[in-house]
């Protein structure tokens, strides 16, 4: 499973913007050779195990990255960008944590927005940070829906800086007759998600991680003292963590590994619109996203592109078949767009849980994991490796927080699993068609 996802996720970034807009180093990480030590071994160098390998160097720990291709190559340098504050699915949350619990967690994921503006300041990572973000509604009866979240999110959540706005102010922020209202939230935002994860990748190196390109982890020799082995080497280690997230490999127990589903994501980039033809879209230039189950997201990226994102699968079409139909949703948001070249058309893997709830847990005592972020990991995974490299430190209060959150797993063995996501994808596009 995991050779054809991998097949499958080469093929959904061969024409990725964000690859085409960045200069990454002119040579990878080195593939990891013969035996290494070190206090921790990270697996996966997206946003979590960087962020895991930075908080770790924070607290004397030595650490080495293992990547199976290298930073940025998977989910943390193809998504959105959106960078946001709470969860995908808040009431989750609210209703297996109680009333603190989720304040907590709230505040948590507020912390997360800073915890990237301070990495973006202090490493001087140059990643398009804008403020603003506004979640829409399409339908009159997602109205109530939309409000009733905001008035949870400042009553019950912590949250008081969101606005309520009606048509006329939501059109404002979105030119577009397509959305009835939205809430305005000023403190999350948009970044470049790839330029983001280099930077990250810059800055752990700086700090005096060991990252390792190409070096795939075959396997994982638990114990007191685990060995993560490769092809062409091995670390010996006091603690692991699994930052695999949609593709862990077979390196997870099947229990906990079932416990996400990859499930695919795709974005357009139009040609360059120009400044003020851009700004005319999306006045501000905030991130926005709908809330349907089966949402539309997109934003302007700094060169004047409209950058439009959605159309959420299991069965990871390749995105040259979805360039028009993408585009056709786009054109039904900003008919004004009609006749617009789409220069870039790539995808992903979403690692979704079925709460859409964050998994933190931890297979030993010392063998950590994070998963499941379910399309708010800009942020969060900032958090989680945070409150991982504390958690080893003696310090498991936010880590144990969310390790409180009980999941389920997706039905069927890894053969019967997508499958079964499709048919209950399917449901759900029948129901919002209603």
């Amino acid at each position: 499973m995991t050779a054809r996802l991998d097949a499958h996720a080469h093929a959904l970034g061969r024409n990725s913007y964000y690859e085409a807009s960045v200069t990454r180093p002119a040579n990878d990480d080195p593939v990891l050779e013969g035996t290494l030590d070190a206090d921790v071994c990270v697996i996966g160098a997206g946003f979590a195990g960087l962020s895991v390998a930075l908080e770790c160097r924070a607290r004397g720990l030595s650490a080495i990255v293992l990547d199976a291709h290298r930073p940025g190559w998977g989910a943390s340098g193809r998504n959105g960008g959106q960078t946001l504050v709470g969860f995908a699915k808040d009431e989750v949350l609210e209703k297996q944590l109680g009333a603190q619990g989720v304040r907590a967690a709230w505040a948590l994921s507020v912390e997360g927005i800073g915890l990237v503006r301070e990495r973006i300041e202090h490493y001087g990572i140059d990643c398009d940070f804008t403020a603003g973000y506004v979640t829409v509604a399409t339908k009159a009866k997602r109205v109530p829906d939309l409000h009733a979240w905001m008035d949870a999110a400042r009553t019950r959540w912590g949250y008081d800086r969101l606005e309520w706005l009606d048509t006329d102010a939501t059109r404002a922020r979105v030119a577009s007759e397509r959305y009835l209202a939205g809430v305005f939230d000023p403190v999350s935002g948009h970044l470049h998600p790839l330029k983001y994860c280099l930077g990250l990748a810059d800055a752990a190196r700086r700090e005096g991680a060991q990252l390792f390109a190409h070096s795939r982890a075959l396997k994982v020799v638990r114990g007191v003292r685990p060995v993560v082995k490769t092809a062409r080497g091995e670390v010996r280690c006091r603690f692991v963590v699994a930052c695999c997230n949609a593709v862990p490999g077979g390196l997870l127990p099947e229990n906990i590994a079932a416990r996400i589903a990859p499930i695919a994501s795709y974005i357009i980039a139009t040609e360059p619109l120009g400044r003020a033809r851009a700004d005319a879209l999306i006045p501000g230039r905030a991130a926005i996203c709908d809330n349907n189950f089966f949402l539309d997201y997109f934003r302007l990226s700094a060169d004047d592109r409209l950058l439009f994102g959605g159309r959420a699968n299991s069965a990871g079409a390749a995105p040259a078949e979805l360039t028009e139909a993408m585009k056709k949703r786009m054109v039904d948001v900003f008919p004004q767009l009609a006749g617009t070249r789409v220069d870039y058309a790539w995808g992903g893997f979403v690692d979704v849980t079925r709460n859409r709830a964050p998994d933190f847990g931890a297979i030993d005592p010392n063998y950590y994991y994070v998963q499941g972020f379910s399309g708010h990991g800009v942020a969060l995974t900032g958090i989680a490796g945070r409150s991982v490299a504390q958690a080893i430190a003696g310090e498991s209060a936010a880590f144990d927080l969310f390790a409180r959150l009980r999941h389920a797993r997706f039905p069927g063995g890894p053969a019967w699993r997508r499958p079964a996501l499709e048919i209950g994808m399917l449901y759900h596009r029948v129901m919002e068609m209603l």
